[in-house]
């Protein structure tokens, strides 16, 4: 399977949500979360998930309960160790 980078971006969190809820379940047999960022300041959560396309991530993210406020395809800049990165020879 071919996979793709995409952050998902969710603003205004409604009062009572936790910043981490559902973001676990973005973890599927087609999408891996790769990790997950909360910004306080501006009160967003942005989620790096690798999946073969943007339908199945906006898919896999509305079936967790996963709010989506944007979707975008993503490129590392540095990736995490055992991901490598676009002109990365490994």
């Amino acid at each position: 399977m071919s996979s793709r980078l995409f952050v998902l971006e969710r603003y205004d969190r409604v009062p009572g949500e936790s910043a981490d809820e559902p973001v676990g379940a973005l973890t599927t047999g087609t999408t891996r979360l790769r990790g997950a960022v909360w910004i306080p300041a501006d009160d967003v959560v942005l989620a790096l998930v690798e999946g073969p396309d943007a339908e199945t991530v906006a898919a896999v993210a509305a079936a967790a309960g996963w709010r989506v406020d944007r979707l975008g395809t993503a490129e590392w800049i540095v990736a995490p160790e055992g991901t490598a990165a676009p002109g990365d020879p490994s």
